[in-house]
């Protein structure tokens, strides 16, 4: 099973972008951020067409986040309140439309929109605080259900110096601020595990290049699009790609996707290896 990442800036505008790369590719699931679509303009025809189911959480022009899927989606969830529904502050934090999740073939996929920030004295950055402490509270209520979880999405966060190009100049600053990064660790806590860096320890690679001063051209970008694997899934990837070329496109999203592979679901040799530990 490969699970993709792609924060697309405007699905709507993007859309044909999105199909390429659905009909080149096939995922069996793609997550989508920033799709920037109110539910009721969401271009599900087409993606139907191709043999994606979608569940997705939109507003118009800001936000939004669908799960596209070859698979069943079951058990759906919206918003950080739908993980938490007696938590009076993830209510609050559900206006803006940032987090959906799905239970895909016995697998419980988190796709999140993690706000930006903006600087690091707006009020924007207290929100961005505020959401990652009630995102640590609703992953310990997932974790508790002891469903395989993995993490996927825009994080706006580039967790280690290796994920920013220049980080002599760029730590400390908004998406790289200790505040940021600590929350964004206490969140994921000891048992969720960056994949790609499973696979590529070295820096180099990024997900995110601004559009604005040529970063695209001089190769000045971030990685801040992540796919996190709890310990229940992490030995079953096989791989985790950015496919960076998308970002080479007539205009294009400012992200590339990811892709993690998963050999999953087990085969019953896993199962029966699994059960001789025991």
């Amino acid at each position: 099973m490969r699970i993709a990442t792609w924060n697309v800036n405007s699905l709507r505008m993007r859309l044909d972008q999105v199909l390429a790369w659905l009909g080149e590719e096939r995922p069996e699931v793609l997550c989508l951020q920033e799709t920037k679509v109110s539910d009721d303009l969401f271009p599900l025809q087409p993606i139907e067409a191709l043999g994606y189911r979608a569940v997705f959480s939109g507003q118009k022009a800001y936000n939004g986040v669908a799960i596209l899927s070859l698979l069943p989606l079951e058990d759906l969830r919206i918003g950080l309140d739908g993980m938490l529904p007696n938590d009076a502050e993830a209510g609050s934090l559900a206006e803006q439309k940032r987090v959906i999740s799905a239970l895909i073939e016995g697998v419980r996929v988190v796709n999140l929109y993690v706000p930006n920030g903006s600087s690091l004295r707006s009020e924007k950055y207290a929100y961005k605080l505020e959401w990652l402490a009630c995102l640590e509270r609703a992953l310990r209520a997932l974790q508790a259900e002891g469903d395989p979880l993995v993490l996927v999405g825009d994080f706006n966060i580039a967790l280690e110096a290796r994920d920013l190009h220049a980080p002599e100049r760029l730590t400390g600053g908004i998406m790289a601020s200790e505040a940021e990064r600590q929350a964004l660790k206490q969140a994921l806590g000891p048992d969720l595990t960056d994949v790609f860096r499973v696979f590529e320890p070295a820096s180099g690679h990024w997900s995110w290049w601004d559009y604005r001063s040529g970063a695209w051209e001089t190769g000045r970008g971030w990685r801040i699009d992540h796919i996190y694997l709890d310990d229940q899934l992490l030995d079953f990837a096989t791989g985790c790609v950015i496919h960076q070329r998308l970002r080479g496109n007539p205009q294009p999203s400012d992200h590339a996707p990811v892709v993690v592979h998963l050999a999953w679901p087990p085969t019953e040799a896993d199962q029966d290896e699994e059960a001789d530990l025991f």
